[in-house]
């Protein structure tokens, strides 16, 4: 604190100025200072160094889908059946997620046209509990794969994961397998299974639903993997290239087909749709 602000402050009479907290952003890749609406126009992509942002599931279904899309309701799923608790009991960490997200879990799916191609979007929020797939996220990653089957649509689906939910132990992990046999559906039926992965898709997640699609896109940066740089750095005692697990290296070595901008991103599952769309019979 400078004398200037001290001085002020000691004057009890003098109005104190309020400001919005979100008017400024502090970009994380650079980490310089972002005019907050400037910021929230370019789709929380940094006009500055091209840093693209963490968005939430509603936006992220707006960046995606045509205006009109409709959202389906999150499955309903027995909570807590492991009755789990470390520091904080897992139905508080529950309560406290849904306080500040509007959706009751970490997954969400959305129905409607992309670029006016029937599609159904399945987004996976991280400011939800890290994006932790558990019941309610493997359940609702079903039902979007389900509705896909039922409107013979491709399904998109975009990851954002810390991995597997712990508070929810074999039954979390059980989700792997569950999403992997929707996938199988999906490549019998003949219709497309789109990966967008983004920052991060980590764990059960990348072991996963996260790299069983016909088609791996990410965004520029985006950090992908199992398991964590330390943890391999440790394991293999050698140490890792510039990066590693970002998108631009697995890009480079085979693991994701394309990075895309966020800005380019519905233009370009839209072609790939076209591409990969099952041919009408005649």
């Amino acid at each position: 604190m400078n004398w200037f602000t001290r001085v002020r402050n000691n004057i009890s009479w003098l109005p104190k100025r309020t400001t919005d907290k979100d008017l400024w952003v502090k970009c994380p890749g650079c980490q310089q200072m972002v005019f907050g609406q400037e910021y929230a126009d370019n789709g929380d992509v940094c006009p500055r160094c091209d840093h693209h942002g963490r968005i939430g599931a509603d936006r992220r279904l707006a960046l995606l889908l045509d205006e009109g899309f409709a959202t389906l309701p999150v499955p309903e799923v027995k909570e807590d059946p492991l009755k789990f608790r470390d520091s904080k009991k897992y139905t508080d960490r529950l309560k406290q997620a849904r306080a500040k997200s509007p959706h009751k879990d970490a997954f969400l799916v959305g129905e409607g046209t992309i670029e006016g191609k029937p599609a159904v979007v399945g987004v996976q929020d991280f400011t939800f509990m890290g994006g932790s797939m558990g019941m309610a996220v493997g359940t609702a990653f079903c039902q979007g794969a389900e509705r896909a089957l039922t409107l013979r649509a491709p399904y998109i689906v975009v990851t954002a994961a810390g991995g597997a939910r712990m508070q929810e132990g074999i039954l979390s992990l059980m989700q792997m397998p569950k999403a992997t046999v929707m996938t199988r559906r999906l490549k019998e039926a003949g219709l497309p299974y789109i990966v967008v992965l983004t920052d991060p898709t980590t764990g059960g997640v990348t072991a996963s639903y996260a790299m069983l699609g016909d088609v791996h896109i990410a965004e520029p940066g985006a950090l992908i993997g199992f398991a964590g740089q330390r943890v391999i750095q440790d394991t293999i005692r050698e140490q890792l290239p510039d990066g590693f697990q970002r998108a631009e290296y697995l890009h480079k070595h085979g693991m994701v087909d394309m990075v895309v901008h966020r800005h380019d991103l519905r233009d370009t599952v839209a072609t790939i749709i076209d591409y990969l769309a099952p041919a009408e019979a005649a």
